[in-house]
């Protein structure tokens, strides 16, 4: 029996995240552990934090630790937009940009006949319903621009009719481009120009 299992099952754990191959695990762990009580504790604390209260936000899907985000709570950001990102990482490269301040839907990923996910299986139901509670005056589609997201975007748009103005991100997001990966600035260029669809 190896006497190094925990600081082997630690490196097999890193390795999975994105990012971080066995290599770099094991870099990173062996960091950790030259730093346990300027970075190990404080992580170790923090991850159990985290998993003890992390939870999806009931109206649109973002991540905190409430049933309802700050961002749907604050009144500020009740301006009659909606910004549909695919996943939580669009919402927060939004947020980093700065010039976004309406509210978000996370829809958990985009329509994919291959895959068999259809509108049930994302957040679209709710983001319809959310339309009819709120005082919607524009949504934003903020989809990556692949096969998929413009098919996404599509079904959100005949789904909503004439009734609501619908814009999509314009110049600055290439195709096939994630927002994850793309830069303030590039973001933030994006939305101001963005068009109707």
């Amino acid at each position: 029996m190896s006497s190094n299992r925990d600081i082997d099952t630690l490196i097999d754990l890193m390795a999975r995240l994105p990012g971080l191959g066995p290599r770099s695990a094991r870099r990173a762990v062996l960091h950790l552990i030259r730093k346990r009580g300027l970075l190990l504790s404080p992580l170790a604390d923090s991850i159990a934090r985290v998993a003890a209260t992390a939870r999806e936000c009931v109206n649109c899907g973002n991540v905190g630790t409430a049933d309802v985000c700050d961002i749907c709570t604050d009144e500020t950001r009740a301006n009659g937009e909606i910004c549909v990102v695919e996943d939580v990482a669009d919402l927060w490269a939004m947020e980093r940009a700065g010039v976004f301040k309406g509210r978000y839907h996370v829809l958990g990923g985009t329509l994919s006949a291959m895959d068999a996910i259809g509108p049930e299986e994302l957040r679209i139901p709710r983001l319809l319903d959310r339309i009819g509670e709120e005082t919607v005056g524009e949504v934003i589609l903020a989809l990556n621009a692949t096969i998929d997201g413009m098919t996404t975007a599509h079904y959100i748009a005949d789904q909503l009719g004439d009734g609501i103005r619908l814009t999509s991100l314009a110049q600055g997001v290439p195709i096939g481009g994630e927002l994850d990966y793309l830069d303030d600035g590039t973001i933030s260029a994006a939305l101001k120009a963005r068009r109707v669809l």
